[in-house]
């Protein structure tokens, strides 16, 4: 599944998620191709104060990666929660399963 409308929502940083990306060499660009175009692998509706998602997907140069992201519906915005390179021995199934 697909997360979709992402061009109609305001994409935000949390400061974890920015520092995380500079120490991984992950760009603005990686995380917006992953939003359009990575799987929803797993949801996370009671999540608080909002619900989330794990998306499975890759970089624009084919990076694996994972990005968690907070969805505020009411006020149009994708919060960028973090982003990582999922490791081989916890996924399966390139990588959209917990092993």
């Amino acid at each position: 599944m697909k997360l979709t409308e992402v061009e109609n929502f305001e994409i935000v940083y949390r400061l974890h998620a920015s520092k995380r990306m500079f120490e991984r060499e992950i760009s603005d660009d990686d995380v917006e191709f992953l939003l359009k175009n990575g799987e929803i692998i797993e949801r996370y509706d009671d999540d608080y104060p909002l619900p989330s998602l794990l998306l499975n997907g890759y970089s624009m140069n084919k990076r694996p990666l994972h990005l968690v992201v907070a969805v505020n519906r009411d006020e149009k915005r994708l919060i960028i929660v973090t982003i990582y390179e999922p490791n081989l021995l916890k996924w399966s199934d390139n990588f959209s399963r917990r092993k």
